[in-house]
């Protein structure tokens, strides 16, 4: 039974695929990101500016409605050194047009670390995206986006406090 789900899910898959326009691109953004501990902080908790790059695949359903997947490398964190978290994130949007060039997306997003190996973070990261992207031309379009933190990004083991990263995303792209 397991078999044929799979089959089915892959044919449907491939359907829409194949049926639909299917637009490639990259990203480049500026991030202003910060932890938010539970309890508070007892030190300043300053922002981070940091950058993210990554490429995109978005699957047009229909002329209104699309699904945009990408793969990204963001640095994240707070300012201090020891709390900064650099990232490869794939976030999944479902995007609907609310207006000729405007976009409005929002869906899951799973984060993997990409830094020391022994330090004090989890592994994965699980955050809420949404976010508003405006075309400039038929290839060339802005957006700003906002990464909600779900999960716990600190490892229990280390710490009893919790932090939760917040992004707020400034991005400019193409559409290939």
């Amino acid at each position: 039974m397991k078999k044929y789900i799979v089959a089915l899910l892959f044919v449907a898959s491939t359907s829409i695929g194949m049926s639909q326009d299917i637009l490639y691109g990259v990203r480049g953004a500026l991030n202003v990101s910060n932890l938010d501990f539970e309890p508070d902080a007892t030190f300043e908790n300053q922002h981070r500016n940091g950058f993210a790059f990554g490429g995109f695949v978005e699957f047009n359903l229909s002329s209104r409605v699309s699904l945009l997947t990408e793969l990204q490398w963001s640095a994240e964190g707070a300012k201090e050194h020891n709390l900064r978290a650099d990232y490869i994130k794939l976030p999944i949007l479902f995007r609907v047009n609310i207006a000729d060039n405007l976009t409005l997306g929002y869906g899951p997003q799973i984060a993997l670390k990409t830094w020391a190996y022994e330090d004090s973070f989890e592994t994965f990261a699980f955050s809420g995206v949404a976010g508003l992207e405006y075309m400039i031309t038929d290839e060339l379009f802005v957006d700003a986006r906002y990464y909600y933190g779900i999960t716990n990004i600190l490892d229990e083991d280390f710490t009893d406090t919790e932090a939760n990263n917040h992004v707020l995303q400034f991005g400019i792209g193409i559409k290939l």
